[in-house]
């Protein structure tokens, strides 16, 4: 193969692995991070503390019971917003994102077993997860918990607290056949895009007729592809929050939106460093560099040569 070919073939590859890191770090950020449900909770964890995110749970509550009992919603926010700083909501915060996320994933990957045996362990028909009905938590699963710390924590008439088995929807029954679609490709992508990317790069670097140029390029595309992933993650925060039509729950939003999407930056900032760490050591150990010149020009002189004895003429 000529060497032309050879550059041309290999600014192909390069070329394909540049632009397959960002969305195969995208894809498996997807597939393997949003979907692993303590993984979900951990990141979720943290935002019970957060006062955006207990606001909106103190509005959104407060609100509600009051519309049901016809009661100050003032006063039950307040109720709320003390509850918030309690040990046991932070409890039923993490029942609640373990039952939910849960519910959601056996929908999308389709557990049909898991699905009747949830069904006739409540003792409802179907209209759990099953493929007629919408995405249902039951909230016995977020108020089992709450009762039972509350109970090792000795508040008075805990035990008396109700367990009982209501079903709130979380997905429509409409979308579920898109979404269950759409997570098989991600399952799929989250594990040959990163793949791909690594095998064109190497075959990239392995085919080129300078190996060292081949480096550099590959490199500063990786770099390149983390900045535009960090800036696409940005930009998804920004369209995500102005879509919603209540500003009060934007901070909220944000909360819920960085804490999901901290792998993910943490993996643009990795691309970004590891590609501009290689390039910056091609070119830095490259022969023609100032750095590498400077080097050559501060080494000793040769040492000189002894001087010839003369020669002796016999006469």
């Amino acid at each position: 193969m000529s060497p032309r070919l050879r550059t041309a073939l290999s600014a192909v590859l390069v070329t394909l692995s540049c632009l397959l890191a960002p969305f195969g770090a995208l894809a498996a950020w997807a597939a393997y991070g949003l979907t692993d449900t303590r993984g979900y909770v951990s990141a979720m964890a943290p935002l019970a503390t957060d006062p955006a995110v207990r606001d909106a749970v103190a509005d959104t509550v407060g609100d509600g019971v009051a519309r049901e009992a016809g009661m100050n919603p003032a006063f039950l926010r307040d109720a709320v917003r003390s509850f918030t700083a309690t040990r046991a909501y932070r409890t039923a915060w993490d029942a609640g994102n373990t039952a939910a996320h849960t519910a959601v994933m056996k929908a999308l990957r389709g557990d049909r077993a898991d699905v009747r045996a949830d069904v006739r362990s409540d003792g409802h028909g179907d209209g759990g997860y099953g493929d007629g009905g919408p995405v249902t938590v039951d909230l016995a699963a977020v108020t089992a918990p709450l009762k039972r710390q509350l109970t090792a924590d000795h508040v008075p008439f805990a035990e008396r607290l109700p367990v009982e088995h209501t079903r709130v929807a979380l997905l429509p029954s409409d979308d579920l056949a898109a979404l269950r679609k759409g997570y098989r490709v991600l399952d799929v992508a989250g594990f040959w895009l990163p793949l791909a990317a690594v095998v064109f790069g190497v075959a990239g670097i392995a085919v080129a007729a300078c190996r060292r140029r081949a480096v550099a390029a590959t490199a500063l595309g990786t770099a390149l592809g983390g900045a535009f992933l960090g800036l696409a993650v940005a930009v998804g925060r920004r369209l995500t929050l102005a879509d919603l039509p209540d500003a009060a729950r934007r901070p909220a939003a944000g909360a819920v939106y960085d804490a999901l999407t901290a792998s993910l930056r943490t993996a643009s900032w990795l691309l970004l460093a590891l590609g501009l760490t290689v390039a910056a050591t091609t070119w830095l150990t490259h022969p023609g560099s100032p750095v590498v010149r400077r080097l050559r020009g501060r080494r000793p002189p040769p040492a000189p040569a002894p001087p010839a004895e003369p020669t002796r003429v016999r006469a």
